[in-house]
């Protein structure tokens, strides 16, 4: 069974600006994809201990507050359980 693959786009705007960025730094836009797409690759990750995933643990993420809610109960209903 074939892995979903997660692909970026650039709008041109975009390739332009990181071209032409004058900054040893290169300029790094938020990227929003659903949910779906990434939890797969993460367990997989995990799971199969891959070393990266440390090097992004610390990583701040964006959660929508329903998300967040939801992953609250479910950590505290696995305490209790």
């Amino acid at each position: 069974m074939a892995h979903p693959q997660l692909r970026v786009y650039f709008s041109p705007e975009d390739s332009r600006e990181s071209v032409l960025a004058s900054t040893s730094e290169p300029i790094r836009n938020p990227i929003t994809v659903p949910l779906g797409e990434v939890l797969p690759l993460l367990a997989d990750a995990v799971q199969t201990r891959r070393l990266w995933v440390q090097d992004f643990a610390d990583e701040p993420i964006t959660l929508s507050p329903d998300l967040y809610e939801v992953l609250m109960t479910y950590q505290e209903l696995r305490q209790t359980g």
